[in-house]
């Protein structure tokens, strides 16, 4: 079996893997939550996957949204957001 050449600490590869993981892992985590508040309201699995798998994509376009207004925010008040969240 090959195995992949370990990754150095630090480098922009071993960012986006880790990355890419931690995308992975809230992506399963948000379906999980959104499946089993979904059941838990309907006692549907239809709907309830359903509501799994839009939620999250509707969530995921909402937050690009947000991100883009967070842009159009004043340099200086990001920094100053920045500072008051340390």
């Amino acid at each position: 079996m090959l195995h992949p050449a370990p990754l150095d600490p630090g480098t922009e590869d071993t960012t986006m893997t880790r990355d890419l993981m931690k995308t992975a892992s809230f992506a399963a985590l948000h379906f999980t939550v959104a499946f089993g508040v979904a059941y838990a309201l309907t006692g549907s699995v239809a709907v309830a996957t359903g509501i799994g798998l839009i939620e999250p994509v509707v969530n995921t376009i909402a937050f690009f949204f947000h991100e883009q207004a967070w842009k159009r925010i004043d340099p200086d008040a990001r920094s100053a957001v920045r500072h008051a969240c340390t």
